[in-house]
């Protein structure tokens, strides 16, 4: 069923008895083509590219838990390709670039809103450094503009721009970035995959994976053996767990990162802005609520929960940037594990074992990435070649030294 303004008026007039589920619920089969291990926007994501863009249909996504119940639905929704290193500036505005038609491509509203992304400075050596950012984007074909303090003035009047420890000097804008309904992504893709035949399993967790002779033939799950001929491993802040079914371990950290929504407001702010002189950002719901994150919790764990003293380091920089929403009253909070690499970037890549494969690493990355990770892995599975925009996300680049260091990309667990 395709999604239209003439199917909702003919569903109206039939008393809404016809809609159809948006996806099926089907028993595992005993064996894949591709085994997706994560039913979160990235594996979603892929099986979707998988089947629409490459014609691999014969593919399983298994989700230990219900579709959507991951990171993917405890982010704060923003998209941007505001980087800088050469490694992710191209990959991160091909997501954009996936992002600015991707209602349209798969049929749903995702409700994708380009508002726009400030990035405050300062210093004067913060704004060099803005400035050398904004050239690289532009290089890579994206929009930045540098703002100076009048120019920012007139954009947010609300901000605290005379601070006395940390004056507001001006802020360098993507307008083409914004926000997306993030379970509203996971569905969309989830939908668009289902529809070309991809098989999504829930609450099926992978207990193990089947490795003989070097070579992972499927995977061990509390629903059965399930065997395939390439296995992708898609589980962001379990990654190290999973992978240590096949004996790897990955360079990689397990984080809780905290998020907080305000009561409804009337609206107030424009966009995404990030504060610059401590780790704060936030944003506006159509609903009214601030929508605003910080740190990492200092600590590693794999619980869904954070902890006091970071909700109050959080608030601590919201009201120094912004004193006004020290009026608002917190409506609720959450966390997600963040698969935190030590050098701040992802991974898309084949590991030692045959016929296993690996996405993660995406810190802080992860929501705004997800249509070019779903594109970029779904190549990889498909043809064994890296996408040309994900290239450098290699596994090996820990053993030889070719790291991506993004400090652009939020904190990192070797800065804690």
């Amino acid at each position: 069923m395709r999604y239209s303004a003439l199917q909702i008026l003919k569903q109206t007039l039939t008393g809404n008895r016809n809609w159809k589920p948006v996806w099926r619920h089907p028993d595992p089969k005993p064996s894949y083509d591709v085994i997706i291990i994560g039913a979160g926007g990235h594996g979603l994501a892929t099986a979707y590219y998988l089947a629409k863009e490459h014609g691999v249909t014969n593919v399983a996504v298994i989700e230990k838990g219900w579709l959507g119940s991951g990171n993917i639905g405890r982010n704060t929704t923003i998209i941007r390709s505001n980087y800088l290193l050469p490694g992710n500036e191209p990959f991160y505005e091909w997501s954009m670039k996936l992002w600015e038609g991707l209602e349209q491509d798969f049929n749903y509203n995702a409700m994708v809103s380009q508002r726009g992304i400030v990035n405050l400075y300062h210093s004067d050596a913060q704004r060099d450094a803005y400035a050398r950012r904004g050239n690289a984007m532009l290089m890579a074909g994206a929009d930045a503009v540098l703002l100076d303090r009048d120019a920012l003035r007139e954009m947010l009047p609300f901000l605290d721009h005379e601070n006395g420890r940390f004056p507001i000097m001006g802020g360098l804008y993507q307008p083409r970035a914004g926000t997306a309904r993030h379970d509203a992504v996971a569905w969309g893709y989830a939908r668009g995959a289902d529809s070309r035949g991809v098989d999504i399993i829930q609450n099926c967790e992978v207990t193990g994976l089947l490795i003989e002779n070097g070579v992972c033939t499927g995977v061990e799950t509390s629903r059965g053996t399930i065997r395939a001929n390439k296995v992708a491993a898609c589980v962001a802040g379990s990654s190290s767990r999973v992978m240590a079914m096949a004996g790897l371990r990955l360079p990689i950290e397990s984080h809780v990162l905290q998020a907080f929504v305000s009561e409804g407001l009337k609206p107030i702010v424009p966009g995404v802005i990030t504060y610059g002189a401590g780790h704060f950002y936030i944003s506006q719901s159509d609903k009214g609520g601030l929508v605003f994150g910080g740190d990492i919790d200092g600590y590693n764990t794999y619980a869904q929960r954070g902890n006091l003293p970071t909700v109050e380091h959080v608030c601590e920089g919201g009201m120094t940037m912004m004193p006004a929403i020290g009026r608002a009253r917190m409506l609720r909070m959450w966390g997600g594990v963040m698969d935190m690499s030590m050098d701040g970037s992802p991974i898309i890549d084949r590991t030692p074992v045959e016929g296993l494969y690996f996405n993660g690493g995406w810190c802080y990355g992860g929501f705004k990435a997800t249509p070019a990770s779903g594109w970029c892995y779904a190549h990889l599975l498909a043809t064994g070649r890296p996408h040309a925009v994900a290239e450098k996300m290699r596994l090996d680049r820990f053993r030889t030294g070719h790291l991506i260091d993004e400090t652009g990309r939020g904190a990192q667990p070797n800065l804690h």
